[in-house]
């Protein structure tokens, strides 16, 4: 082939940065049926089958990623998650059905246009939108980003933080909804900090996971400013604060539960269902969901 016709391929576009994969969000509950009859029933999630499959949690499956439900007093994320499904209709033909049976909570929900927003019976806030590969590459089914709400003026710090300490590409947008520091966590996947005038919800304990492949150097500038809140084991550490690396002034906590990509659970498959298969519509060999499309050749 002739140079001249060769191909040409913008690489920058595969970059992912240190953070390859944000695998799941935490938030406890009271009551797991209440949690089933949302997370799995309405939304049409996955129960992992074999991990956590008692009383005391749930691992809920979305395509590549979870939400982990441990059953304590409830915590609320401060903004909300956005997450692809596809079948917007099915989805809300579900939320409908459920909604008698959630009735007395906080659970609610609305056809926003863009998205569909459903809110769990404890407040916490979810976004589902629709397949786009532009915006979403291959993913069919997943968590593709987590937007907080944070005081104004914090920004740039918490974008300098992430570049820094956890080597992840992060930049500052100003866009209609306010100006948010944007971090790249993963394939199409981002953590958001909104800045906003309004209050701002006390922190609960609320977490989130994230696989990075350089595990040693964020250890070590994160120790070297007391922010290692947990030496879990080998492959995981756990740290809350976020600080401006320019002057060390606290910014914002939300607490990462950091993982190596040589931690056991890596890359571990996880079952998702069709959630519009039911028992009086039955098609063989459609019991699966599918989580991505196949790439472009």
């Amino acid at each position: 082939m002739d140079n001249n016709t060769r191909p040409v391929f913008d690489r920058t576009v595969e970059d992912i940065g240190n953070s390859v994969w944000m695998e799941h969000t935490n938030v406890t509950v009271p009551d797991q049926t209440l949690s089933t009859l949302f997370y799995l029933s309405a939304l049409g999630f996955t129960r992992d089958p074999y991990l956590m499959p008692g009383l005391e949690n749930m691992w809920i499956n979305i395509g590549r990623t979870q939400i982990h439900t441990p059953a304590r007093a409830a915590q609320v994320l401060r903004g909300h998650t956005g997450i692809v499904q596809p079948d917007r209709a099915a989805l809300l033909k579900r939320l409908e059905h459920y909604a008698p049976k959630l009735a007395g909570t906080k659970f609610a929900y609305k056809d926003c246009g863009e998205y569909v927003e459903a809110i769990c019976p404890w407040g916490n806030v979810y976004r589902m939108y629709e397949p786009d590969p532009a915006k979403y590459g291959t993913t069919q089914l997943g968590i593709v980003y987590v937007e907080f709400i944070c005081p104004t003026g914090v920004a740039e710090g918490i974008a300098r933080f992430y570049e820094q300490g956890i080597k992840a590409p992060a930049k500052v947008v100003n866009e209609p909804a306010g100006k948010a520091a944007k971090v790249l966590v993963g394939h199409y996947q981002h953590l958001i900090f909104r800045e906003t005038s309004g209050p701002v919800p006390e922190y609960d304990g609320h977490h989130l996971e994230i696989y990075i492949a350089d595990f040693s150097g964020p250890h070590r500038w994160l120790k070297e400013r007391n922010l290692i809140t947990e030496e879990s084991d080998q492959y995981q550490y756990r740290f809350k604060d976020i600080v401006d690396p320019a002057d060390g002034k606290f910014l914002y906590s939300i607490e990462h539960e950091v993982r190596s990509i040589t931690h056991p659970l890596y890359g571990r498959p996880l079952v998702n269902r069709n959630p519009v298969q039911t028992n009086r519509n039955y098609r063989p060999g459609y019991d699966a969901g599918q989580w991505a499309t196949p790439h472009n050749s």
